[in-house]
């Protein structure tokens, strides 16, 4: 009975059956990871109050094959100082997210290729962000007088953010590196749109407008 268990040809099979299992789960996740989605954690205080540290998060890459994000979309993305190398290995654990180590952060689009954007002190210390000469809106941050101090060596504006790129900014305004520390984001960057937060079950909600 070992010896029939055990024979060649069974461990043959059984290896065979392991590789093709194994493929099948990589082949999956990449189709997954790169058609439809991913999850992802907030590992900083960034974001806060929209998404505070723990929260678990799917991050939709269905709509990017028909439309781009805008401004209010919350979205991931590999920041210009994350250098992104394109060999065989470095591809693959990006498509699967298996040992990837590259940095990806998550803020909020403000705006977009061709807008005037200033983050600028008005009355009472408060600070605005300004796109094309309107004051933004934006009940989502943390707090309007905590800013981190623009200064001359910030991207704080006036200034047009060029075609094809984007100014993202946490909504913890005082405590987020983010456009006006390293500039304009190419669109190319983006991972995809943060739609929902779904752990911990008490935070549950929809993020951005979900529209396919």
């Amino acid at each position: 009975m070992l010896k029939k268990i055990f024979s060649s040809k069974n461990l043959k099979g059984a290896l065979k059956e392991s590789i093709e299992t194994i493929v099948f789960v990589v082949v999956m996740v990449i189709i997954i990871r790169f058609f439809i989605g991913e999850i992802r954690w907030i590992p900083s205080s960034s974001m806060e109050p929209t998404l505070t540290v723990g929260d678990r998060l799917f991050i939709e890459r269905v709509t990017r094959f028909y439309k781009k994000p805008t401004r209010g979309d919350i979205v991931v993305f590999y920041p210009p100082m994350t250098q992104l190398q394109n060999t065989p290995l470095k591809v693959f654990q990006r498509l699967t997210g298996f040992f990837c180590k590259d940095i990806a952060y998550i803020k909020r689009i403000v705006a977009k290729g061709g807008d005037k954007v200033e983050v600028k002190k008005v009355k009472d210390n408060k600070y605005k962000v300004v796109v094309n000469g309107k004051e933004l809106k934006e009940d989502y941050i943390l707090n309007d007088f905590d800013y981190i101090e623009c200064n001359d060596e910030m991207y704080c504006g006036p200034m047009t953010v060029p075609e094809g790129h984007y100014f993202l900014l946490g909504d913890n305004r005082g405590n987020s590196q983010d456009s006006r520390f390293w500039g304009f984001l190419k669109e190319d960057r983006v991972i995809g749109r943060a739609i929902v937060i779904f752990w911990p079950l008490n935070r549950l909600r929809m993020l951005n407008d979900v529209k396919f």
